[in-house]
């Protein structure tokens, strides 16, 4: 029955984790001096009126040589493993299309990868971009090359003093005059304001493109696992050189 990229895929952080956890109790087990120890020791008293004791003994219970071969075993499975998915890489390959459209062709899968993380890193960008203030009707100006609104024209004014006359003067009492001041437009303010942010609209396309090339992507690595491989046998060939 022929093996597929992602039937590897998925076994491998299993065998990773499994060849880890052997190796490491390997290491562990080598470093303790007792397991790899043993003695045979009997007594014999000088005749035969002189007191007897019973032989002691310890039996070897790890053997290094033994251990050797459990880590080559485990290691083998792994550099297989490894090596299998490492050598599909090099044919996996898919195209991505775009509705209906191909937009790339005969990418390999590991590319493919990378595209995948780009994408989502752009619609984070993407979603952060500003924004144009709705509340406001913006044009593109083309001599700026920016958004812009109509002018707004708002009055300037001065405040100017004024006389305000209570009481006319008489014979005997002067006028009584009040003072006070009057706003008076002396100019005008016209007002265009200018921006550099984009339209939601335009925020909302472009999410939009990334999500369905995003779509594309995934589609295309699927395709691309879905590529059959030879298994490698590389663990044997190395380790029967380091430990034969």
């Amino acid at each position: 029955m022929a093996t597929k990229l992602n039937q590897i895929l998925a076994v491998e952080k299993g065998v990773k984790s499994d060849t880890h956890r052997k190796v490491t109790d390997a290491y562990h087990t080598i470093q303790k001096n007792a397991l790899l120890s043993g003695l045979s020791r009997t007594y014999q008293p000088v005749d035969d009126e002189g007191e007897r004791l019973p032989p002691e003994s310890t039996r070897v219970q790890v053997q290094a040589e033994e251990l050797l071969k459990q880590v080559g075993a485990a290691l083998t499975r792994l550099f297989d493993v490894t090596a299998t998915k490492d050598w599909a890489n090099c044919t996996a390959r898919a195209d991505v299309k775009v509705d209906g459209s191909t937009l790339l062709e005969d990418v390999p899968v590991t590319y493919l990868l990378f595209l995948e993380k780009q994408l989502v890193d752009l619609q984070t960008f993407i979603a952060k971009l500003p924004v144009l203030d709705a509340a406001e009707t913006w044009t593109l100006d083309q001599s700026t090359d920016c958004w812009r609104t109509e002018p707004v024209k708002t009055t300037r004014t001065k405040k100017v003093p004024r006389n305000h006359v209570k009481a006319e003067a008489t014979d005997k009492h002067p006028a009584q005059v009040e003072v006070y001041h009057e706003d008076i437009v002396v100019g005008y303010w016209t007002k265009v304001t200018f921006s550099g942010a984009v339209p939601q609209k335009r925020i909302n396309e472009l999410l939009e493109r990334v999500g369905r090339l995003q779509n594309a992507v995934k589609f295309a690595r699927e395709e691309a696992n879905g590529t059959e491989v030879a298994y490698q046998r590389v663990g044997e060939k190395v380790f029967g050189y380091l430990f034969g």
